[in-house]
């Protein structure tokens, strides 16, 4: 591409491609993709992006292009990579002059700059850094920024690189350039403190934002560019001195307005000096030792005396409050408990920690922590009365302790109370007894101090268990406060619940519990109290709910509680609201029915309405699971809603089944298991299915349940409709997936011929080959072979024809006589008899291999011992004797189908449960006697061979098998 030529067109395209006009747009977009691969495209667009008489957004595109195109095109091995000669050019071009006038294209230009860095410096681009060091030098204000913000930029990406040789090359950098960049940060630095007197706020702004860049770029060398930063005098002289010049930003806040840009850049700069001691307490945590007593000086000084009043501002607070934390629980500054197997950087770390917090301090930082930061605002109580849950949402969102003074203040005093609790327990103990007994009303700050107060008990909660009789307190003083109606208690009466909401999985007796329900249900008909319900430990939450004290408080709770699901407005409150009414569901399953008619006509809206908000729809799906198991059968009446909700969730074409497909699995689980019978709607469901099984995911388990469970509930139905896709799908599976992912997909077939034992052969047909290989070969997996044999023992017991035609078809591919390969199946199920474990499938194989008798088959006749072997361990398994007769009884046989008593903490048995219960009836390893079943055979075997044919086949198998297997035949 000609350069003079080409800039002209260039520069109309560009023009064209600002245009809001969209006839006009697309053409000129699409003529610039096709020139990206251009060699000199990017020549032309950087002599356009350098020239300020052009058009500010023309030029800005210009950069971005030109950007762009580093990432796609600069790399030597990328597709139509710029020619190296063109790059040079470039990069000569890119650092000519740094005097762009508007500040958004100065900065992507010194991102586009420190991208390059990223892959040419310093091999390809040697040039880059002394450049820049001599343009942050001039006098020039415009290319002193310029050049410095290029530096900070370029900095900042090359100590992202993580590649050892990468790291060395910084390492080397830095070392080279600290000297300088200290100096530069300390020059421009003082000309600020000079300047902030002289009034003129230009001038001010103009040396603080050069004090910032050479900061960060300070920051990045400092953090990244030593291996061992202790070491190195420069560094630790710097680190030191951040702490005075702390003290002259933040005492220049006095003569700097509240609301100007200067004050914004000031508390910048201010924070920017808290992260450089904070990331390099996180980097190298033994280097920052030196600096452990003054950081929690400073902090402490600031954060908790008169030293910082009119001073700091809540993000500095934050900031030391995040530095005496991580000081405090940094696990490198913690001895072993056996002292003599800690390091010596650790024991003096801990050394300086134990001299800083002596019991004043402690107690100073305990104190001021609740009386002071643990107060509610004024700001907060009018935002709570106005909008309670928004209030709450911004009280418990998700880091906002690393931002937000009040989660911040919190996670401080859980952090040093854990730490130093013998030594503060005794503190808090005091001021709890000091607020013993109603408050008065009229007194709005005894009321904030005794909500601080109960704040930091429940934080405290499980380091207080020993120290607090919390049933008593329960009753004698928190108890009668949630009794107070009067307005201004609502805050406390908040604090109070949520207090016992921590202490209910810590230390709260059962028999306390019925007034805690009695109390929660007055409290849930005030809808300010809403945020109670934010607190995830709810009172059916906890490990010892009985369900009989919860029952009488069923109906009020559930009622009440839908009714401030229906209220409140919040995503995240309703979310919470779910979750509570999900635990109750959940907690009193099938006594649930009775109430809950009004959510189930409620959720299809809510459902509706939460379009746009997956992680409610989670909640949704959660409850509607817990609804579906409570329900039962019943849950039929939900299917115009739940089937449309599952087919959605468990639709992988469908872009909310990224959140919502692990529990849309699992409410469609159990809707199968509580199902009574199918439904064409239920059964069309099972067109998601395919594409999941591609998946290949961890929902693989569940995927397999669900399969199993339309077996159950209609095997013929489900296998004429899905069994040839299913068994595509099984056999791409079983290539690829694991062990126990075999196994998953083996049971599904044994199911099947479980289930249905004329149906289930022809439809897994296609698999059936591999499990007759598998047994013929010795598959090696103990667990896979198992299965394997419980497969084909089904297909030998109960579908003997199927089991000869499949015996056929394997010789021909084997290329062996049907007798041989026959007798060597045998040989091998006798050998690998231990390989099965399970009880009901070791006698189903010693059913099938018996099932083979009578038999005039010399192959069949040869392999007698080892049926016989099989058929005796398998006796040994089931029978039981009887101590009154002395006789044996086969343990597995059932004869009807018992009811079995459900006790309390017992679910009920689901639709599911008495589908395998009423099949199990019809399974011969359930309804034949294994002992009788022998009889018969070697009786028939007998009138087949005769006498004397038959003890000769006899005397094949080992005389203790033949004593043990005639003890268990008595009386036959």
């Amino acid at each position: 591409m000609d350069l003079n030529s080409a800039s002209t067109v260039v520069l109309q395209v560009l023009t064209q491609a600002t245009s809001q006009d969209t006839a006009v747009l697309k053409p000129a977009e699409e003529q610039l993709k096709q020139w990206e691969t251009q060699p000199g495209f990017y020549s032309v667009l950087l002599n356009i992006f350098t020239n300020h008489t052009l058009d500010i957004n023309v030029r800005w595109l210009a950069v971005l292009y030109f950007k762009n195109g580093i990432d796609r095109y600069w790399r030597r091995v990328a597709p139509h990579a710029l020619s190296e000669e063109e790059k040079s050019t470039l990069r000569a071009g890119l650092i000519t002059n740094f005097n762009e006038p508007i500040n958004q294209i100065a900065t992507q230009i010194a991102v586009l700059i420190a991208k390059v860095a990223r892959l040419d410096c310093p091999r390809q681009w040697p040039e880059l850094i002394p450049t820049l060091i001599e343009s942050v030098k001039v006098q020039d204000d415009l290319r002193q920024h310029r050049a410095l913000l290029t530096f900070y930029h370029v900095t900042k990406t090359l100590a992202s690189k993580r590649l050892a040789a990468d790291r060395k090359l910084f390492y080397d950098l830095a070392s080279g350039i600290y000297s300088f960049a200290c100096s530069l940060w300390n020059h421009h630095t003082d000309t600020f403190l000079q300047q902030v007197s002289s009034g003129n706020e230009a001038a001010v702004l103009s040396s603080l934002e050069r004090t910032l860049l050479s900061l960060k770029v300070l920051r990045k060398l400092t953090v990244n560019g030593f291996v061992e930063p202790h070491k190195n005098m420069e560094v630790m002289g710097f680190l030191h001195g951040i702490f005075e010049r702390l003290k002259q930003f933040l005492e220049c806040s006095r003569s700097i307005g509240t609301d100007n840009v200067c004050r914004d850049r000031l508390e910048k700069t201010i924070i920017l000096f808290t992260k450089v001691l904070l990331d390099f307490l996180d980097q190298h945590p033994f280097s920052f030792t030196p600096l452990i007593q003054r950081s929690l000086e400073f902090s402490v000084s600031y954060v908790f005396t008169e030293v910082g009043e009119g001073v700091t501002f809540e993000r500095f607070i934050v900031q030391c409050m995040n530095l005496i934390k991580m000081i405090v629980k940094n696990y490198a500054y913690k001895p072993s408990k056996n002292f003599e197997d800690s390091s010596p950087e650790t024991l003096e770390a801990h050394k300086i920690k134990m001299a800083f917090f002596t019991y004043p301090t402690l107690t100073e930082i305990c104190r001021r922590l609740v009386s002071h930061y643990f107060l509610l605002t004024e700001e907060e109580l009018t935002m709570w009365e106005e909008d309670p849950e928004g209030f709450t949402a911004e009280e418990t969102g998700g880091d906002s302790w690393k931002y937000s003074l009040r989660p911040c203040t919190e996670v401080l005093f859980i952090d040093i109370f854990h730490e130093y609790n013998q030594t503060l327990t005794p503190v808090l103990l005091e001021m709890m007894q000091t607020l013993q007994g109603p408050t008065n009303v009229e007194d709005m700050n005894a009321l904030l101090i005794k909500d601080a107060v109960y704040n930091a008990v429940g934080l405290a909660a499980y380091e207080l268990f020993d120290s607090v009789d919390f049933d008593q307190w329960f009753k004698n003083q928190l108890l009668p406060e949630l009794q107070v109606i009067h307005n201004r208690y609502k805050p406390l009466r908040r604090r109070v619940i949520w207090l016992i909401g921590q202490w209910i999985s810590v230390k709260f007796k059962s028999d306390l519990r019925p007034m805690l329900y009695e109390a929660i249900c007055n409290l849930l008909q005030d809808q300010d109290l809403v945020v109670l319900f934010l607190n995830r430990s709810s009172p059916v939450d906890d490990f010892e709910f009985r369900t009989d004290q919860f029952l009488p408080y069923l109906e009020t709770m559930f009622t009440l509680l839908f009714q401030l699901l229906q209220q409140v407005t919040e995503c995240d409150t309703k979310m919470h609201v779910l979750h509570v009414l999900s635990c109750v569901i959940e907690r009193v399953n099938v006594q649930i029915r009775p109430y809950v008619g009004c959510l189930v006509q409620y959720l299809p809206l809510l459902w509706k309405q939460s379009e746009e908000h997956n992680m409610l729809r989670c909640a949704i799906l959660t409850t509607l699971i817990h609804l579906v198991q409570g329900l039962g059968a019943d849950s039929k009446n939900l299917y115009p809603f739940l089937l449309p909700v599952i087919q959605l969730s468990t639709d992988v074409s469908q872009p909310p089944h990224v959140y919502l497909l692990e529990d849309g699995l699992e409410l469609w689980l159990v809707t199968l298991e509580n199902s009574p019978c199918i439904t064409p709607e239920l059964l069309r469901i099972f067109q998601n299915m395919s594409p999941l099984l591609e998946l290949s995911s961890e929902s693989l388990r569940t995927c397999f349940k669900i399969i199993n469970g339309y077996i159950f509930l209609s095997s013929t139905e489900f296998l004429q409709t899905y069994a040839v896709g299913l068994c595509q799908s099984f056999c791409e599976l079983l290539k690829e997936i694991t062990t126990d992912g075999q196994v998953q997909v083996l049971k599904v077939v044994e199911n099947a011929l479980k289930v249905n034992p004329v149906l289930g052969p022809q439809m897994f047909q296609p698999i059936l080959p591999c499990i007759f290989r598998g047994i013929i070969e010795g598959e090696r997996y103990p667990v896979v072979m198992s299965t394997y044999l419980g497969v084909m023992g089904r297909v030998l017991l109960q579908n003997t024809s199927f089991f000869s035609s499949l015996l056929n078809e394997m010789a021909h591919k084997f290329n062996q006589e049907m007798d041989q390969l026959l007798g060597n199946m045998i040989e091998m199920w006798v050998d690998r008899m231990d390989n099965i474990t399970q009880p009901e499938r070791r006698k189903l194989s010693a059913l099938a291999l018996l099932s083979l008798l009578p038999s005039d088959n010399s192959v069949i006749q040869d392999k007698f011992c080892g049926i016989i072997n099989i058929s005796v361990e398998g006796l040994h398994d089931v029978m039981t004797e009887d101590p009154e007769t002395g006789t044996y009884k086969d343990c597995m046989l059932m004869s009807h189908l018992e009811e079995p008593k459900v006790t309390e903490d017992e679910e009920p048995p689901t639709e599911q449960d008495k589908r395998k219960k009423m099949l199990a009836l019809k399974d011969p390893v359930h309804t034949v006697s294994l002992q009788q079943f022998i009889y018969e055979k070697l009786k028939a075997q007998q009138e087949l061979l005769g006498e004397q044919g038959f003890q000769s086949l006899m005397e094949t198998v080992d005389t203790e098998i033949v004593t043990q297997l005639q003890e268990f035949l008595q009386g036959f």
